[in-house]
């Protein structure tokens, strides 16, 4: 085997929130990638509106930087667990990783997740404390905990070698000792470059490229990024692709692009190592091989963990369907969620007894939450149904998704928290007390237990806490967890909201609905304080007379509505009641929207 000095690849991984992409910002800066006066936003690496917008990592994505002569690729992975997809196919473009650690909150069960994944593929990790500058920072307690955490992983031991630096993302500084202030990336640099080995391949060998990542461009079409791992590649090349299940397909490259800090740049070759994307293979998937046209030979196949949540996507029927989007039939809605299949390889889209209805899976409510967003982005209408758990039949019993919940809450609000997790299924495992007046639970619970809950938790902590789980298996059926126990207030008829309709059923339950607004009957105005659903007339006006008196027409006070986010509408629904997705609206509505059908 020969390596190629020239190129280092590396992972950053680090959990929702702890500056990775603030610190890919400082890299490229300090790699020169920029001229003085260059506008350049913040947060270069979030380039999807969710992402700035959310404060998360969704799709995977590479830049490049060189040092010293030696061209590193960077790619940043999601933080999130929902997003696990993303991660497997991202750790196999790399040969290390760097692990990024807030210093006062330590290691957390985003960067478990994907630091276990890196483990087990074998790459050598560099451990980055970051935000050193923060009042509460604890870099030497956070240390023993990354060693813990390792430990627990099953780290062998050159992984537990690992080098420690300590950084301030924000201002661009690193440093080898936590109490003397760095001044620029370069301990970083160097790191990267003494403890990452350079891609090695087999000389004798002959092109083997395997496809990580999809994307699209408007003037060459479908793109295919990953890595070379062996030969190397041209334009104009004729290659061959060898599918999942064996087949073997000949295509021609048409343009090659290589990646120069965030510009994807046309290059005539590449070779063994190097990140590059493919225009010219229309079919192809994530994980299949690019291989040399005389003599293919395929890589391994890319694993990923299985969806364990579904949700049924149809095209929007309701009274309102075509009045706010621009794609609002069955079949654009069918080409869209195949499409994204295409791309994602963590969604599965299978079809159902309805023609008009797709089943959506994924890896967590977030992930599908993100992709019904997206979408309604786009301009497609669509109803959407409650969140469901996928189970497997096993030796006769029925086993259910667990997942591994870490909650890091102020010593008051314990019993809050404890009070709603017992009826959710929810087992203690471990509970720290760092005497700082937080503390750490961690849970065994069925995933199912999770859904509805975040909303509850934010309240239970006075938006304090911070909640975060990941898969941890396969488990024997936990038994029935009760779900949301109020009924519905469901418009009787359709029309206009008045407020002297809404001032009177206020006493009922909470409303959704401001004055004003058209309803339909059917749709969900509000939440009954009974568990019973209750059709009530929110469009009732004022009969109007000629009477007149001081009081009559006092000024009508009413309680803001509660207007619930695309997460927290998904979140309430029941079995029998869909969630209406427009670009403008989200509208909560039973199945069956005449009354007589319903009971």
């Amino acid at each position: 085997m020969q390596q190629r000095e020239s190129i280092r690849n590396i992972a950053i991984i680090a959990h929702v929130d702890h500056g990775k992409t603030t610190l890919v910002d400082a890299m490229l800066w300090q790699s020169g990638l920029f001229r003085a006066n260059e506008s350049v936003p913040e947060r270069i690496m979030d380039s999807i509106d969710l992402e700035r917008e959310k404060g998360i990592t969704i799709m995977a994505k590479n830049t490049a930087i060189n040092y010293r002569g030696v061209h590193i690729n960077i790619v940043d992975t999601p933080g999130h667990a929902d997003f696990g997809s993303e991660v497997e196919r991202t750790l196999t473009l790399v040969d290390g990783v760097l692990l990024l650690v807030d210093a006062a909150e330590g290691p957390l069960p985003q960067t478990r997740f994907v630091l276990k994944k890196a483990l087990e593929a074998g790459l050598p990790p560099i451990v980055v404390v970051n935000k050193i500058d923060r009042s509460d920072a604890r870099p030497v307690e956070v240390l023993d905990e990354i060693y813990d955490l390792l430990l627990d992983l099953d780290a062998n031991e050159d992984q537990l070698g690992f080098p420690v630096l300590y950084t301030n993302a924000r201002v661009g500084t690193a440093t080898l000792e936590h109490k003397s202030p760095g001044t620029s990336l370069e301990p970083l640099f160097e790191t990267i470059l003494g403890t990452v080995p350079p891609p090695r391949f087999d000389p004798a060998m002959g092109l083997q490229f395997r496809g990580a990542m999809l994307d699209w461009d408007d003037y060459v079409g479908r793109l295919v990024i990953g890595r070379i791992f062996n030969g190397t590649i041209r334009q104009a090349d004729r290659v061959a692709v060898v599918h999942r299940d064996g087949s073997v397909e000949v295509a021609k490259v048409t343009v090659l692009y290589g990646y120069e800090g965030l510009k994807r740049v046309e290059i005539p070759e590449a070779g063994a190592g190097d990140l590059v994307a493919i225009a010219g293979i229309d079919a192809i998937d994530i994980g299949e091989t690019v291989a040399d046209a005389e003599n293919p030979v395929a890589l391994p196949l890319i694993r990923i963990d299985e969806p364990t949540v579904s949700m049924l996507f149809s095209a929007n029927v309701s009274p309102f369907a075509g009045k706010e989007g621009r794609f609002v039939t069955s079949p654009q809605l069918r080409d869209r969620l195949f499409k994204e299949r295409k791309v994602n390889v963590g969604i599965r889209v299978d079809e159902t007894d309805s023609p008009d209805a797709l089943r959506v899976s994924g890896r967590g409510e977030l992930q599908l939450a993100i992709l019904i967003e997206m979408m309604r982005r786009e301009g497609f209408e669509m109803e959407v149904g409650k969140p469901e758990i996928i189970t497997r039949e096993e030796n006769g019993a029925t086993l259910e998704p667990m997942e591994y919940l870490v909650i890091d809450i102020p010593e008051e609000h314990i019993g809050a928290v404890t009070q709603k997790i017992g009826p959710r299924r929810g087992s203690m495992v471990k509970l720290v007390n760092h005497g700082t007046g937080r503390v750490r639970l961690e849970y065994r619970i069925p995933s199912r237990g999770l859904i509805g809950y975040r909303t509850e938790f934010l309240t239970d902590t006075r938006g304090t806490g911070l909640l975060n789980h990941l898969f941890d298996g396969w488990d024997v059926w936990q038994g029935d967890i009760a779900h949301r126990q109020n009924g519905a207030l469901v418009a009787d008829r359709a029309g206009r909201t008045t407020a002297y309709a809404i001032d009177h059923l206020q006493a009922r339950g909470v409303m959704f609905a401001s004055p004003g607004e058209q309803v339909y009957e059917g749709q969900i105005v509000g939440e009954n304080s009974r568990d019973n659903d209750m059709d009530v007339n929110i469009t009732k006006e004022k009969k109007l007379t000629n009477m007149r008196s001081s009081t009559a027409d006092e000024s009508v006070k009413l309680t803001p509505p509660r207007i619930m986010n695309l997460e927290q509408s998904l979140e309430w629904i029941r079995e029998d009641e869909l969630l209406e997705v427009t670009p403008k609206s989200l509208r909560l509505r039973k199945r069956a929207l005449a009354g007589r059908r319903r009971f």
